[in-house]
């Protein structure tokens, strides 16, 4: 039961999910200081700057659109990156893996098919 367990999370797929779930956050935090400090005042600026920079108000109510746009930045970023930098490589790796792999036999192997009929003449014999 413990071997099985063992062989579970050792498999190829959990630890690449684990890793990737690794750097995904931690990239995620970096991306997300880059955006709010550099791309979030850039926004702001743009949207007309100071503090109610990429704001909107309308009867009162504040639509920040800058914060929703550094929030599209940020998520645009991260994918990319965890897709370039995790997904890619992993793809390369396992068809380089496979690659090294035999592939399965077209046919059925002479001493399977040996076993088989031996296999219906008794099922044939003992019928009779």
């Amino acid at each position: 039961m413990i071997q099985g367990f063992k062989d579970f999370l050792l498999r190829g797929n959990i630890v690449d999910l684990a890793v990737a779930v690794v750097i995904g956050t931690a990239f995620t935090a970096l991306v997300a200081a880059f955006t709010s400090s550099f791309i979030n005042p850039l926004i702001g600026v743009v949207g007309g700057g100071g503090v109610d920079g990429a704001t909107l108000a309308i009867n009162d109510q504040v639509f920040d659109y800058g914060g929703f746009i550094n929030a599209i930045i940020t998520f645009v970023l991260t994918a990319a990156v965890v897709y370039f930098a995790i997904v890619v490589p992993m793809k390369k790796l396992n068809e380089m893996r496979s690659r090294g792999q035999e592939p399965e036999p077209e046919g059925v192997a002479e001493d399977i098919a040996l076993l088989r009929e031996i296999r219906d003449a008794l099922v044939t014999r003992r019928d009779l």
